[in-house]
């Protein structure tokens, strides 16, 4: 087909069909002209005065070349090309009259002829543009595998979007949408511009499959708005990157992804307070245990923003450490930064090898993410969570008492709260060693801080959800009222590291993870906005249905974030100070040696009976579920 032949042209090449068929149209609009003027097929005028041909030609290609005719591109050619070239044909007949008529000893031609030429010349030209911009725009319609898109917002991100995928594969833009009235039923890039109440019209008109959203800008609140009010569509919703991330190159501007919960329950960020993101980091040694995990790496990331001499990672995982390693010394070369990175392969159980990295590298500030978090697992493993949890915060608290660490942050959580869990309950145990140390001497500054549940972690149901709709469904939820609370990984990072520069030491921090959330509206949100539609009794034909399994072990209904009853208020609105009760360090070093004792004699009992007597508030939910334990016991 002519137009595929046209179409798998270069773009030098295409410019010069375009030049040929405009030197066609310049020949065809005088001759039609005279024949017009004088009702015959080759006037007599228009053999005397073929001279003007040559001439027209000379005198108007460069004037088209310099108004962009040849510059833009055909298939989303809108108003704004339509006025070039009326303007650039104008010019160039008005141009050639004059000069046409300089030659003495013949008559000069009418303005009528000139007028008339005008007339077919822009027409000409014009038609050509839109009928070619029309045959494209109806072959991307018919092509396979390239879906109908429209693009909310029609602002000047929205039109660099839609000039971005002109050369998609994958995505045609048909339509934009936008709130403002001021646009609406105007054409932009040749796309119309519709109010968003009409979106279910134009995805049946048109067969949208998509809404890309193209405000990056807009506030987090707004944004949800929208996503609220696009949930009840079946086109399924996709955002482009933000401002942060096009700022920095580490996007294009159409690289546009499936819209992720993080953006439904993300809040407004808050501006960090630099004197307290600053205090334990500018010019400071600083160490992060569990470098490669969720929280660790996100801490990472920010942390080498604030200018310290030197970062240390402690990771276990080989791989883990490789990847936020890479990671990092990539961002350290795009900042030409001379940040000093210390890579370290080892477990904070190890209490002289701790000891011997924070003395050789001059740490001052340690934050200790290193944890088992993962509920069942650990209910299933008690004693590898007393020993990495407990023994693993121990170990690493008094190397960094011996090597002189001004500040010690450990990563706490809102299962740490009269848990249910082994994992909470060796969690809440490691928060009170530090709170006895705190009390025992006053070199190293013990701080703690508690959050609830991180977006898209490891462990969370965020990452578990998408899998489960990305296979079809379907999507698992313990139980129908189960509520958490949750917080975006770059938010829980920047208010651990404000948090860790407060309080004398022994301080219990908690931050604000505002409303809690109900786990099955959040997963028919994620259902809907993934453009599936939830199977239920009043919908059996739906795409993914919902299954309850039950309550994990170990597992709460709900999540609580203190457990006394006189919280205080900080410099910082979003983190709360705790009042908690502690226990004396002679208590805790008994605890700490029935704890040993009993992990190395495989006393499964001895360690929940321990762990009941030293933590308040702890209720195991159900017996023992240690793999090897019940395979012994039967």
């Amino acid at each position: 087909m002519m137009i595929t032949f046209l179409q798998s042209l270069p773009r030098r090449s295409k410019q010069a069909v375009l030049v040929g068929v405009d030197v066609g149209f310049l020949f065809l609009s005088l001759w039609g002209s005279m024949a017009l003027r004088h009702d015959q097929w080759w006037p007599a005028e228009f053999a005397a005065n073929l001279e003007i041909v040559p001439l027209a030609i000379i005198l108007s290609l460069p004037i088209f070349i310099r108004f962009g005719l040849y510059r833009a591109v055909i298939r989303y050619l809108g108003f704004h090309a339509v006025f070039s070239i009326l303007k650039a044909v104008w010019l160039s007949v008005l141009l050639t009259a004059l000069v046409a008529s300089f030659p003495q000893g013949k008559e000069a031609l009418p303005p009528a002829f000139w007028i008339l030429d005008g007339m077919l010349l822009g027409f000409c030209i014009g038609s050509s543009r839109g009928l070619a911009r029309f045959l494209l725009h109806r072959r991307g319609l018919g092509v396979r595998g390239v879906e109908q898109v429209a693009i909310y917002g029609a602002g000047s991100a929205g039109v660099q979007l839609a000039i971005a995928l002109k050369h998609s594969v994958e995505f045609q833009p048909l339509v934009f949408v936008d709130d403002k009235e001021e646009l609406q039923g105007r054409e932009i890039l040749g796309l119309r511009v519709f109010a968003p109440k009409e979106i279910p019209v134009l995805i049946d008109r048109f067969g949208i499959s998509r809404i890309l959203l193209a405000l990056p800008s807009v506030s987090r609140s707004r944004r949800q708005e929208i996503f609220a009010m696009l949930e009840k569509f079946s086109a399924q919703v996709m955002v482009m990157p933000g401002l942060p991330e096009l700022a920095s190159g580490r996007k294009r501007i159409d690289e546009v992804r499936d819209i992720e919960i993080v953006d439904l329950l993300g809040r407004e960020p808050i501006p960090p307070i630099m004197e307290l993101v600053e205090a334990c980091i500018r010019g400071k040694s600083v160490m992060v245990s569990g470098a490669g995990g969720s929280i660790g790496s996100e801490l990472c990331r920010q942390i080498i923003q604030y200018g310290p001499t030197r970062l240390v990672l402690v990771e276990r995982t080989e791989f883990a450490l490789y990847s936020i390693e890479m990671e990092l010394r990539q961002q350290l070369n795009l900042m030409q930064s001379p940040i000093e990175l210390v890579p370290i392969l080892g477990s904070t159980q190890h209490r002289h090898r701790m000891q011997s990295v924070i003395q050789t590298f001059g740490v001052q500030t340690v934050y200790h993410a290193a944890a088992y978090k993962h509920v069942p697992i650990v209910e299933r493993n008690p004693i590898e969570g007393v020993q990495n949890n407990i023994f693993g915060t121990y170990f690493l608290a008094e190397a960094a008492i011996t090597a002189g660490v001004e500040t010690f942050v450990l990563i706490s959580t809102d299962k740490a709260v009269r848990p249910t869990n082994v994992m909470g309950a060796t969690k809440r145990f490691a928060e009170i060693v530090l709170q006895a140390l705190a009390r025992e001497q006053s070199q190293t500054r013990f701080i703690m801080v508690r959050f609830g549940n991180v977006l898209a972690s490891s462990g969370s149901v965020v990452p578990l959800f998408g899998e489960q709709i990305r296979r079809g469904g379907p999507v698992t939820v313990t139980h129908p009222e189960v509520v958490r609370y949750f917080m975006t990984i770059p938010e829980a990072a920047q208010l651990v590291i404000q948090a860790g520069a407060m309080g004398s030491g022994g301080d219990v921090f908690v931050l604000d993870m505002g409303e809690p959330v109900k786990i099955l509206d959040l997963a028919k949100r994620m259902i809907q906005l993934t453009g599936f539609s939830l199977r239920d009794e009043l919908n059996p034909d739906g795409d993914i249905a919902i299954a309850f399994t039950g309550l994990r072990e170990g597992e709460k209904l709900y999540e609580e974030l203190l457990i006394g009853d006189n919280p205080r208020s900080t410099r910082h609105p979003m983190i709360i100070q705790a009042e908690e009760e502690s226990l004396d360090w002679v208590r805790v070093q008994h605890y700490l040696e029935e704890f040993n004792r009993c992990s190395k004699d495989f006393d499964y009992l001895g360690i929940r009976e321990l762990l009941v007597e030293a933590v308040r508030g702890y209720q195991p939910s159900g017996g023992i579920k240690d793999w090897v334990w019940i395979r012994k016991s039967r």
